[in-house]
């Protein structure tokens, strides 16, 4: 991937030098790294931008929500995707550094979990996911399930998914909940490898963002209380009714500026709120989000 998007650079400087960019049009290189959650739909927004500016070459890998928010604290990225919201500590090392984050709310996302199609289950509570991935119910049995032992599966650490997964279910939003993951609990470096994982193991259970729902595996509906279930879909999110509803970020030094900020312009706008939507995930945009 990195040799990948380092040649692209190569080639694409190499293009520009060949021919004259005209007086006044934007040119340049913007480098876009982070979420895995939100690399597809980044990946997306970044050829439908350079589509209409030819002349900035923008490169998006994943890696995490930590990993980008590193390399934002580093200054070795533009912008950095998140699907959490950035750490206090994170603030004052990036303070220290003189790195002032900037957050963009560009999207939101409801955090499904996944079981596999056997799974004759299809709800649970925020408890009962707890009591799961805390190591209390051990079997599928205990809820009404069959007779399987349950493999919990997570993102690794570096994932803003498995943060926001560990404040609100392991945690249950409290934050002076010490709760942990259970030891047992496997990590799994990106969310399509929990997809096939759990698409071919009866006992499993992952959790991601909506975006990467398919028909290898059954979501299943969740509740607060045990009395509203719902769904992670665009409705639900945006009502607000779906337990896991979250916000996805972008964030940059400052105010963007130059180049940086006619992407994140493009973000936002109609066409790049789309993007959001084609990746399955909800734009902010009503309009965008009930269009057919």
């Amino acid at each position: 991937m990195r040799y990948y998007i380092f040649s692209a650079v190569i080639l694409f400087f190499c293009a520009c030098s060949k021919e004259v960019i005209p007086p006044g049009v934007p040119s340049g290189f913007i480098q876009v790294k982070g979420s895995d959650t939100i690399v597809n739909a980044a990946q997306m927004l970044a050829e439908k931008f350079m589509a209409d500016y030819p002349y900035v070459y923008v490169a998006v890998t994943g890696g995490g929500s930590g990993v980008g928010i590193a390399a934002l604290l580093n200054k070795t990225c533009d912008i950095a995707d998140s699907s959490r919201d950035i750490k206090p500590k994170e603030i004052e090392m990036a303070h220290k550094v003189g790195v002032d984050p900037k957050e963009h709310i560009v999207a939101f996302d409801g955090v499904a979990l996944i079981v596999n199609k056997k799974n004759p289950l299809d709800k649970l509570t925020i408890r009962q996911l707890h009591d799961i991935y805390t190591g209390k119910i051990k079997n599928w049995q205990e809820l009404g399930g069959s007779n399987l032992p349950i493999v919990a599966i997570s993102r690794e650490v570096s994932s803003g998914t498995h943060v926001y997964f560990k404040e609100e279910v392991v945690q249950l939003s409290d934050k002076k909940n010490k709760d942990e993951f259970d030891s047992k609990v496997l990590l799994f470096s990106s969310s399509q490898a929990i997809v096939e994982e759990v698409a071919q193991n009866a006992s499993a259970i992952g959790y991601l963002g909506m975006g990467y729902l398919n028909d290898k595996t059954k979501a299943l509906s969740l509740s607060k209380d045990g009395k509203d279930y719902c769904f992670p879909n665009i409705k639900n999110v945006l009502d607000k009714k779906y337990p896991l509803s979250r916000s996805l970020l972008m964030y940059t030094n400052g105010e963007a500026t130059g180049i940086n900020k006619l992407f994140i312009d493009f973000v936002f706008s109609s066409k790049g709120q789309e993007q959001f939507k084609e990746a399955g995930f909800v734009p902010l945009k009503s309009d965008v989000a009930q269009a057919n």
